[in-house]
């Protein structure tokens, strides 16, 4: 058997043996009325909307002759780990958890109520997030087969057990305090450590640095698909925030108000940064402020007063261009700004959340559960994503030979072009144009 095709073959595997599980007992999870399964089914939607936000920008920000190649993964990490968390992930986040440290029921669930089928359905949504921020980091120069065996892990075990700990009711972190209300740390977080270990196994792309290790900058082919990425992510926060409450509740409206003022200051922050360092305000620069302000509040969206909102974004949009700038110092690819946007800005959100609890300010045994729990998902995420990855590049294969790296995965991986007409003659010569036709 090829080595490419292990590891697919070893996930049927492993699906097969836990569908024929028996039924497990289900854990006791909150109940809803009409009202609130309405909403919480809406606010799924906006959170599934995110997924197109993701595929525009890491396109818009990718080298045309990747772009189908981008897109795909957006596309098929949301298939592969919707399977995955239905059939390991959820059961392992939301099961009964009499330990602290894992769910042992919930498995492949395929009898229950309405109450169990509205988590499952939103929390869904949360581990796609969760497994589609290595893409943009790790694009351009990877194997398409490895990354999804990678997002199949991601969602089905990586996110998940650091989610038990958070979000599961009877989670060591979860019963000591720890605030996150919608994910700063527990999707954003953990996704960015995760693409941090991405980029490290994977390396730069080719031409990235020059021999003497200085960047060289390597443009994206659509803007317009950045800023309207960023528009679809933006909106789908409101779901992914306001949603959170998994009730209709009349929560919603300061969570999202604090949401959208966050994301603005974010902007702000970033573009404050530019013009401090008399530099020109860049568009993907400012998009990604958003998204850092976005990632930002998430954690303390619902236990915050406006203006600490307001303080949030700001920070964390002023924490992307120093971000990004230390990746490059030490020889780090990082394609759409990932781990500055969500790594960073969530680490920062999740303090923040801790430092302006409302009601109970700077409380320093609060502070102190926070930074245990940035801590604990750095050391969780990304050393476990490292082994992951790892183990792909021996196995699966990881990073794309040279050749169909300057060609273009597009072609290499899809057969396809996402720009034909405009093709260069180096890149779509007879010879690949004849390989195409053959594997059709």
């Amino acid at each position: 058997m090829e080595r490419r095709a292990i590891l697919p073959a070893f996930s049927t595997s492993l699906l097969a043996m836990v569908l024929l599980l028996p039924a497990p007992a289900l854990a006791a999870t909150p109940r809803y009325d009409g009202a609130d399964v309405v909403w919480v089914a809406i606010a799924a939607a906006l959170v599934f909307l995110m997924q197109a936000g993701f595929a525009l920008l890491e396109s818009g920000l990718s080298r045309a002759k990747n772009a189908v190649n981008v897109l795909m993964k957006n596309y098929m990490d949301l298939c592969v780990g919707t399977l995955a968390f239905w059939a390991l992930g959820f059961g392992l986040m939301f099961g009964a958890n009499p330990s602290g440290w894992l769910g042992q029921s919930l498995f492949a669930p395929s009898q229950g109520d309405s109450d169990l089928w509205t988590l499952m359905l939103f929390q869904l949504m949360f581990a796609a997030t969760a497994a589609t921020i290595a893409s943009g980091a790790m694009a351009e120069r990877t194997r398409y087969v490895g990354y999804l065996c990678g997002a199949v892990a991601i969602t089905g075990l990586i996110y998940p057990l650091f989610g038990n700990w958070a979000w599961n009711s009877d989670g060591w972190l979860a019963r000591l305090g720890f605030v996150d209300f919608a994910g700063s740390t527990v999707v954003h977080s953990v996704g960015g450590w995760c693409a941090l270990a991405g980029i490290l196994v994977v390396g730069p792309r080719l031409g990235r640095f020059d021999r003497q290790g200085a960047p060289r900058e390597i443009r994206g082919h659509n803007l317009s698909f950045v800023a309207l990425g960023g528009f679809l992510l933006w909106f789908g926060w409101f779901g992914f925030n306001g949603g959170s409450t998994v009730a209709a509740s009349v929560d919603i409206a300061l969570i999202n108000l604090n949401t959208q003022l966050a994301a603005s200051a974010g902007a702000l922050g970033s573009a404050l940064y530019r013009l401090a360092g008399r530099r020109p305000v860049l568009l993907t620069e400012t998009v990604n402020g958003s998204l850092a302000g976005l990632v930002g509040i998430t954690a303390g969206c619902a236990t915050m007063s406006p203006g600490f909102a307001v303080l949030t974004g700001l920070v964390a949009g002023l924490l992307v261009g120093p971000g990004g700038r230390l990746l490059l110092a030490l020889k780090l690819d990082d394609v759409v700004s990932a781990v500055p946007v969500h790594a960073f800005a969530g680490a920062w959100g999740t303090l923040a959340a801790g430092l302006f609890y409302s009601g109970d300010l700077f409380d320093p045994e609060r502070i102190t559960v926070q930074l245990l729990g940035i801590v604990v998902a750095f050391a969780w995420a990304f050393f476990a994503a490292l082994i992951l990855y790892m183990l792909l590049a021996l196995s699966a294969g990881l990073r794309a030979p040279a050749l169909h790296e300057q060609r273009g995965l597009d072609v290499s991986e899809h057969a396809e072009l996402g720009y034909p007409e405009f093709s260069q003659p180096h890149l779509y010569d007879a010879e690949v144009a004849g390989g195409l036709e053959s594997r059709r």
